[in-house]
């Protein structure tokens, strides 16, 4: 399952995770949001032993979309010691994302 990432949690939940992580930055008016969206629950629901997935609202944290440069959406980052490592921007088929993920593991 996809996690709720807020300014709030990013540093403890996102930083600190000592095993990769996968964060969608989107937005609720974002069409192509509305397609990666459910693609990016269920790489969460099938790698939850493997890999922390989840979603920031960019209207809402403002802050942590600011902090990575985030200037189109959806963009996905990867990261993995508390560092940037790979990025996706756009809509792209879940196999896409599915190998970004599995090059971290």
């Amino acid at each position: 399952m996809a996690l709720e990432f807020t300014d709030a949690n990013f540093e403890d939940i996102v930083i600190k995770s000592d095993k990769p992580v996968i964060v969608d930055f989107w937005a609720v008016w974002c069409g192509p949001c509305r397609i990666v969206g459910p693609v990016v629950q269920e790489i969460g629901e099938e790698y939850s032993d493997k890999a922390t997935v989840g979603k920031l609202d960019v209207d809402h944290n403002p802050e942590s979309a600011r902090k990575y440069g985030i200037r189109n959406i959806p963009t996905i980052l990867y990261f993995k010691g508390g560092e940037v490592v790979d990025k996706q921007v756009g809509a792209v088929p879940k196999q896409v994302l599915i190998q970004k993920l599995e090059a971290l593991l």
